[in-house]
């Protein structure tokens, strides 16, 4: 099941027309300014269609940052509650499923983004991922602000049939 969610569900690849509406990271006034700054994880979630709220891809209570900086470039690690571990205290002598669950239990990638403020989003332009076919991919992801937090969310994903939407919702950090 984590591979489907890997590849369909989260995170989702979302190829973008990038024109019109970006704004400069680094623009003082804008949605951008907002971004700026460092985001500590407080729920991983994927909303069904039918009103469900599930958290499935990284659990309860996921370990994450993201990073927007004013130069334009942002990353990204999450880490799945609770963390795949290794009986053998080592990934040395891991088994090939202990290595599989710790891959899996894992997300990370950084790049350059650019807000859109149009229709409220940011799109990430991948460098570098965990995942390697991922490297040179655009997600857009769209954003609102509810105090110090910041909610990100996925365009609704067909699903085996069904309609989700992925939320990310951070907490800024103080600096």
């Amino acid at each position: 099941m984590q591979a489907d969610f890997r590849t369909v569900a989260w995170p989702v690849v979302l190829l973008l027309s990038l024109g019109g509406c970006a704004t400069s990271p680094a623009e003082p006034g804008n949605a951008a300014a907002g971004l700026i700054g460092n985001w500590r994880l407080l729920a991983a979630e994927t909303l069904r269609d039918n009103g469900e709220i599930t958290t499935v891809w990284m659990g309860e209570k996921p370990v994450g940052l993201i990073t927007y900086q004013p130069t334009g470039l942002m990353s990204v690690q999450i880490m799945r509650d609770p963390r795949p571990a290794f009986a053998s205290g080592s990934r040395a002598s891991a088994t090939p499923e202990e290595l599989k669950r710790a891959f899996f239990g894992y997300y990370a990638y950084w790049g350059k983004y650019a807000v859109h403020s149009a229709d409220s989003s940011v799109s990430h332009q991948l460098a570098a991922s965990l995942y390697p076919e991922e490297v040179g991919i655009v997600y857009k992801r769209f954003f609102k602000f509810e105090g110090e937090r910041l909610v990100l969310t996925t365009a609704p994903i067909n699903y085996e049939g069904r309609q989700i939407v992925n939320r990310l919702t951070w907490e800024r950090m103080l600096p």
